[in-house]
This record gives structure tokens, C-alpha cells and sequence, in this order.
């Protein structure tokens, strides 16, 4: 039998992690959200009290249900703050470099029977394993953006990790009311191996002058019934992280299908990351977003 999950950690309180300790704190589990400064977990929290106001005056949860589970998150200021978790998850930048250096660092602060979990959407989830203290116990819980709003969670084991960690796991993403669904540790695992190449093709078409901004969103908007266009996508989930993923695929797989446009790279280069910065393929510093191309 794996550990039962009653006190979740989660490092990084950006979009990611404020999401899923928002979900985690609604399903009634105890949060301890970490992040580097004192300043972003009360951001994250700020973040997470206004969506769940949203939640409240849309009827999807009452006005009880979101003053509990405000109570339930806390800030943890340093890992020795996450010494009673069950389970951390990890949802800082997607940068091997930095994730390994958060686990390496959190390790001793934890019970010896502890899970880790990254919310990596692309990194090798062994990889990342080996630089703890317990690759047996560690494992991929990929959240789909926004945490929320989307169904779906990606599992996916590392080569070490054993039965009981993931059955742990996959009762954990039920009690949270989410689907999993299991890929193997293959670079970007199965839905962004599959969405970042079309996003990233989307963008020669752009680079290629095939079509505008515009153009492109409105055609797989309404010729492929996609609820979004690949490059407004590619702004709510940052141009920094598609120009991460991408990178891992034309790396790991070693195939030129999956090399990153030029024009994704030169974005990413002047600091237009889409909707976080105001600007990336669209301008968003203005009462309506307008394209930039």
C-alpha cells in the first residue's frame, strides 16, 4: 500500500502551482506552497483567492467551500517548511538545471517516506529522479493549464519508481475529481508531444508569411473547431516554456521535424512570452489583445 496523501507541498507559486494548490486545498487536502520569496507565495495566494471568487459567482463552489480552503493553504518560507508533507510537487520553470537543483536541496528536508512528484511537461522524469534521495518514490504528475478549468492530468514513472508510489499518485488525481492518464517517460510525454509541434508549426506558417497572426488563429478556429488559435495558445502558455519543450523534443529525439522556428526563439530572445509579459504574438497591454505581426 503506498502513503496516504493528507499534507500536499508545492514549490513555485506561479500559474502552475497556485493552480494546483487550488485544487488541492478544494478537495480538502492541507497545502504548504513554496516559492522563493515571500513576496510571490502572497501573490500566488492572491491569485488563488481571486479564482476562487470567480468560482463563487459563477455557482461552481459555495462561499464556504472557498473560505476552508484559503485556510488550508499556508505558506512555507524555506523546504523545512514541508518536513509534514506527504507529497511535494515541484512546479518551478521548465529548466532541468533548475528542477534538479530544487530536489537536490529539498531532499533532507522531508520524511524518509515522503513522495516527490515535478510537474514537468517535457523533462525526463528519470533524470529528474536521479538527483534525489529516492527515485523509487518519485514520479510525473503533469497538471494540463489552467489547473482549475482542465480534466486531465498526465502520470508518468520513471524507471525507478516502484507500484506503490503510483497507485498513491493515481488515487491522489481522483480524490482531486481529475482523469489521469499514463504516459511513458518519453521527451514531452503524450499531449504536448503532440500540441507544441502543431503550435510550433503554426508559427513557420507565420515566420513563412503563409498567413497572419489573425489568419492562422481564425483558420483552426474555425476550420479545425479548436476553442483557441495555436498561436493564442502559445501566448497563455508562454513562449518560454513552447521554446522549452521544444527544444527537449528536438534534443531527446533528435529529429528536425521538431526544431524550434526562428521566430519563436527570436521572441522568446526580446522578452515577448506572451500573455505574462503583455506581449508575444499578440499585444496585450491594450483594452483588446492586437496582433504584433
Amino acid at each position: 500500500m503506498g502513503i496516504e496523501i493528507k499534507t500536499v507541498g508545492v514549490i513555485g507559486a506561479g500559474q502552475m502551482g497556485s493552480g494546483i494548490a487550488h485544487v488541492c486545498s478544494l478537495a480538502g487536502f492541507n497545502v504548504r506552497l513554496n516559492d522563493l520569496s515571500e513576496e510571490r507565495i502572497n501573490a500566488g495566494l492572491a491569485t488563488i483567492n481571486g479564482n476562487m471568487a470567480r468560482q463563487v459567482s459563477k455557482g461552481a463552489i459555495a462561499e464556504g467551500d472557498r473560505q476552508g480552503a484559503l485556510e488550508r493553504i499556508r505558506p512555507a518560507l524555506s523546504y523545512d517548511d514541508l518536513s509534514t508533507c506527504d507529497i511535494v510537487i515541484e512546479a518551478a520553470t521548465e529548466s532541468e538545471e533548475v528542477k534538479r537543483k530544487i530536489f537536490t536541496n529539498l531532499c533532507p528536508s522531508l520524511r524518509p517516506d515522503a513522495m516527490i512528484a515535478t510537474n514537468t511537461s517535457s523533462i525526463s522524469i528519470t533524470r529528474l529522479a536521479a538527483a534525489t534521495d529516492r527515485p523509487e518514490k518519485f514520479i510525473g504528475i503533469h497538471f494540463m493549464n489552467p489547473v482549475p478549468v482542465m480534466q486531465l492530468v498526465e502520470l508518468i514513472r520513471g524507471i525507478a519508481t516502484d507500484d506503490s508510489t503510483y497507485e498513491s499518485a493515481k488515487q491522489f488525481i481522483g480524490k482531486l475529481g481529475k482523469t489521469s492518464t499514463v504516459a511513458e517517460d518519453f521527451p514531452a510525454f503524450i499531449v504536448n508531444r503532440i500540441l507544441l509541434p502543431m503550435i510550433n508549426e503554426a508559427i513557420y506558417t507565420l515566420y513563412e508569411g503563409v498567413g497572419s497572426v489573425e489568419a492562422i488563429d481564425t483558420a483552426m478556429r474555425l476550420g479545425a473547431n479548436h476553442p483557441m488559435g495555436p498561436l493564442q495558445l502559445a501566448d497563455f502558455i508562454g513562449l518560454d516554456t513552447c521554446l522549452s519543450i521544444m527544444q527537449v523534443l528536438h534534443e531527446g529525439l533528435a529529429d528536425s521535424k521538431y526544431r524550434p522556428c526562428p521566430l519563436l526563439v527570436k521572441y522568446v530572445e526580446a522578452g515577448w512570452l506572451g500573455r505574462k509579459t503583455k506581449r508575444g504574438f499578440y499585444d496585450y497591454r491594450g483594452e483588446k489583445p492586437v496582433p504584433t505581426r
